[in-house]
């Protein structure tokens, strides 16, 4: 259970996970201490899975995102296929879905012919995948956490 203090904490970290805990005390009227404390229980809990930064991955060269709409030869071959494409660095994002797909997965390329190296030479080969359909993203206009208060 988490109480609205939990939650403002996880607000501020949400927006700012590099804010110290002295910060978010002050931001949430709690000594640092308490923050501490509080973080760490919900580190515990695994409702906070880790911390980072957002990376813009055109800045470093990779100017491709796309997804597939993933078909397995059977459903019960999830399990398998995620952690093969696990194993695929470019594979940033794996779902497991309702509908015509039973993965939709998220890649970043660095262009077209790397992107179709990908394609062609690592997921396609992953045992118990029937076909792959890939959707180029042109613009990711939001990209946000949920709200939370």
């Amino acid at each position: 259970m988490i109480d609205e203090l939990d939650r403002k904490i996880i607000a501020v970290l949400m927006k700012d996970a590099k804010k110290s805990y002295v910060d978010i005390g002050e931001i949430v009227n709690l000594s640092a201490g308490a923050v501490h404390v509080r973080v760490k229980k919900m580190e515990a809990s695994n409702l906070i899975k880790g911390a980072g930064i957002f990376v813009d991955p055109h800045q470093l060269g990779w100017d491709i995102t796309a997804f597939l709409g993933i078909y397995l030869d059977k459903s019960n071959l999830y399990n398998a296929v995620a952690s093969e494409l696990k194993n695929i660095p470019e594979v940033v994002n794996i779902n497991y879905t309702t509908g015509i797909y039973s993965i939709f997965a998220k890649i970043v390329c660095r262009d077209t012919v790397h992107l179709r190296d990908v394609l062609h030479d690592k997921i396609q080969k992953v045992q118990g995948i029937q076909r792959t359909e890939t959707f180029i993203s042109l613009d990711e206009t939001l990209n946000r956490p949920i709200p939370l208060l």
